[in-house]
């Protein structure tokens, strides 16, 4: 009886490891962006600068969280807001509206009282943050 010779494979099969390659790329696209998710946390910038405008340019607008809206220390309406705003800034253009809103405004009542600015002829409009006070 003839004897075979046996030969001893040379080559890798890579088929099992790049099966498991791909199905681990699969899970980490899948996991990334809940994981980004879960992590993520936006904080509103806390910031200390000299005010260099002059104030007699400035129309303060702050918007609190309950949606009462204050001119200047005046309480006026949301639909009262551009009659206020319209004597307030006379016949000079180059008056500069200040929009300070408490961190729990919805950004909408916000973006209102800008187009309300702009409508009007604003020179400058500028944001912030009301401090806790």
């Amino acid at each position: 009886m003839a004897h075979k010779q046996r030969t001893v494979m040379a080559d890798i099969n890579m088929v099992p490891f790049i099966d498991i390659t791909l199905i681990l790329l699969i899970i980490f696209m899948v996991m990334s962006p809940l994981l980004v998710q879960m992590q993520l946390s936006v904080d509103l910038p806390r910031a200390k600068a000299i005010n260099t405008t002059a104030e007699d340019d400035v129309i303060r607008v702050e918007v609190l969280k309950n949606g009462t809206i204050i001119v200047a220390d005046k309480k006026v309406s949301a639909a009262g807001l551009e009659k206020e705003l319209i004597l307030r800034m006379g016949k000079a253009n180059k008056k500069t509206i200040l929009v300070q809103a408490d961190k729990e405004v919805p950004i909408q009542q916000v973006v209102d009282v800008f187009d309300v600015a702009k409508k009007l002829g604003a020179a400058k409009l500028g944001i912030g943050v009301l401090s806790k006070s």
